[in-house]
This record gives C-alpha cells, sequence and structure tokens, in this order.
C-alpha cells in the first residue's frame, strides 16, 4: 500500500512594511516647510520693498508738500484741488484719453488683422517668421525706437520727406505741426506695441475648432460673413484680454511723446505720465506727482471695471 502525502502548500513571502516613526515624519514636513519659507522670503521682501512700501508712501506724499529739500508740509487735500483746477494736467488727461481711443483701436486693428492673415493657409516656415518679425519691435527699447523715428520723421532731412518728395509731396512738419506730432507719436506707439496683441490673437484663433469651420462651409458661409458670426464671436475672450491690457498701457504712455517731441508743440502731445514726470524731477513737487499718479490709477482701475462690466454683453465663452 502506498502512501501519498499531500504536496506541501506554497508559502509566501509576506513584504514587512515599515512605518516612518512619527517624530520623524514630523522633522520632514518641518524641514520642507523651513525650505518653502527659505525660497519665498527673498521675492516677499522685494515685493514690500519695491512695491508695498512705494504704493504706501506714493499715496501718504500725495497729502503732503515736499521737495526734497525742506521738510515735508501737510496740506491735506490741497494737491488734489490743485491739479483740478491746473489747465496743463487737464489738457494732458485729454490728450491721454484721446490717444488711447486712436492707438488702441489701430492697435487691435493691425494686430487682429494680420493674425488672421498669418493663421490662414501658408506654409508652417513663413508662418513662424512673420509671428518672429512683427514680435521683434516690442523688444526693443522704446527710448532708442523714440530717437530713431525722430530722425526718420524730421521735417528737413527725415527719410519720410525725402520719400515723399520723390513723389511730388512737399514736406511736412510731423514734429513741429500738433497733428503731425500727434499722427507720429500713435504710429510709433502702434508699431512697436501691437506684436504683443498679436500674439494673443494668434493663440485666440489657433483655440478655434476648425470644425467650426467646417460647418460653417457647409452652410455656405464664406470670407466676411464666416469672420463676423464665427470668428468674432469665438475670439471675444481673447479680444477682452488684449483691450483690457491694451488701454492699461496706452493710459501710462510716456517714452514715445518724450523723446519725439517733449509734449510738444506746445501741450498737444503732453500726457498725464508727462506730468507726473515733469511735477516730481522738474518741478520738485513731489505731492502733487503723486496726486496726479492716484488720479491716473483711478482712472485706470475704472476704465478696467468698466470693460469687465460692458464684456458680459459681447463676450461668449465655449
Amino acid at each position: 500500500m502506498v502512501n501519498i502525502e499531500p504536496p506541501a502548500a506554497a508559502t509566501t513571502t509576506v513584504p514587512e512594511i515599515h512605518h516612518a516613526h512619527p517624530q520623524t515624519s514630523r522633522k520632514t514636513r518641518r524641514s520642507q516647510k523651513l525650505l518653502t519659507v527659505l525660497f519665498l522670503v527673498p521675492t516677499v521682501i522685494g515685493l514690500f520693498v519695491f512695491t508695498v512700501v512705494p504704493i504706501i508712501a506714493s499715496i501718504l506724499l500725495a497729502f503732503f508738500r515736499w521737495d526734497i529739500i525742506s521738510s515735508p508740509e501737510f496740506v491735506g487735500l490741497d494737491n488734489f484741488a490743485d491739479i483740478g483746477g491746473d489747465p496743463t494736467v487737464r489738457v494732458a488727461f485729454l490728450n491721454t484719453f484721446g490717444f488711447v481711443v486712436v492707438a488702441v483701436a489701430l492697435q487691435l486693428a493691425v494686430a487682429l488683422g494680420l493674425a488672421v492673415l498669418v493663421q490662414s493657409r501658408m506654409p508652417n516656415w513663413l508662418r513662424a517668421f512673420f509671428r518672429s518679425a512683427l514680435f521683434f519691435p516690442l523688444i526693443l527699447s522704446a527710448a532708442s525706437v523714440s530717437l530713431i523715428m525722430a530722425y526718420l520723421f524730421n521735417e528737413d532731412f527725415g527719410l519720410v520727406n525725402h520719400v515723399l518728395n520723390a513723389v511730388g509731396v512737399a514736406d511736412v512738419p510731423w514734429l513741429t505741426s500738433k497733428y503731425g506730432a500727434l499722427t507720429v507719436v500713435i504710429l510709433v506707439y502702434v508699431w512697436q506695441n501691437f506684436g504683443f496683441t498679436f500674439l494673443l490673437f494668434i493663440g485666440g484663433l489657433a483655440a478655434i475648432p476648425q470644425d467650426v469651420y467646417e460647418a460653417s462651409s457647409i452652410d455656405g458661409a464664406t470670407g466676411w460673413s464666416r469672420f463676423r458670426s464665427i470668428t468674432l464671436p469665438l475670439l471675444s475672450p481673447t479680444l477682452l484680454v488684449a483691450s483690457v491690457m491694451a488701454i492699461i498701457a496706452a493710459l501710462q504712455i510716456f517714452d514715445q511723446p518724450y523723446v519725439l517731441t517733449r509734449g510738444g508743440p506746445g501741450d498737444s502731445t503732453r500726457t498725464a505720465v508727462m506730468v507726473i514726470y515733469e511735477s516730481a524731477f522738474q518741478q520738485l513737487e513731489f505731492g502733487r506727482a503723486s496726486a496726479i499718479g492716484i488720479v491716473l490709477t483711478l482712472v485706470i482701475m475704472a476704465v478696467t471695471a468698466l470693460q469687465f462690466r460692458l464684456s458680459r454683453r459681447f463676450v461668449f465663452y465655449q
């Protein structure tokens, strides 16, 4: 009789789980928090010293009369009352508002038109070339660009008038007449700043689904009707962001009119930021300059809030 023994049961080794000691885990978390704080401290200090402190100092300084030489004198709201009755400040703000309307509209139109053109059917290498070339002016110094443009638009020896003379047009007083100076300032500003808006529109157009255009083609929509009925509504969020950023930047224009015209002829190209600069660093009226800066900041905030308020009517999110 043969005894058959059952096979031995297979044994499996269960890995031993080592639990971290609670005290060691707390030390690790504490060291990670300390490391995070050490990385954040330089940024927080820089933000506080170079942003928060100047903002608070500017607000407080608006209620004082101070010329650096003498001690600050508290004057309450006199600085705000003075700039309210100053015709130079009023003209500067009116010039700024007029410039914003024309320059921003032109900037958005040029950027959108070129973005649509570049996103149309063309080789990828050519599309990449245009993206780089049209963005290039933005990385240049505004002061250096304005200085070069001042020579190009010079009435006596500028290249622009030389070209106009070649086609039979008389010399144009670009920088010595009111409307000529305004035109040059606007053109130079738009030429240098539309590149960023152009890239925003490129990204917005690339995010529009192609099947929407294919469906519209089946329905017979082409050209302007497709642009008005499909592209603009779907691009409206990007258009909102681009317009907000363009208006905020245009309200702070300084380099182009300062280098090109010094605010002239007369006060025709003097802007709000130019008045702030002149009040602070030429007339040494820092309290007045701070008051004008606060007014300009409030204007920017009000315009931005109005844009977001009105955007509820024309911005469509997918």
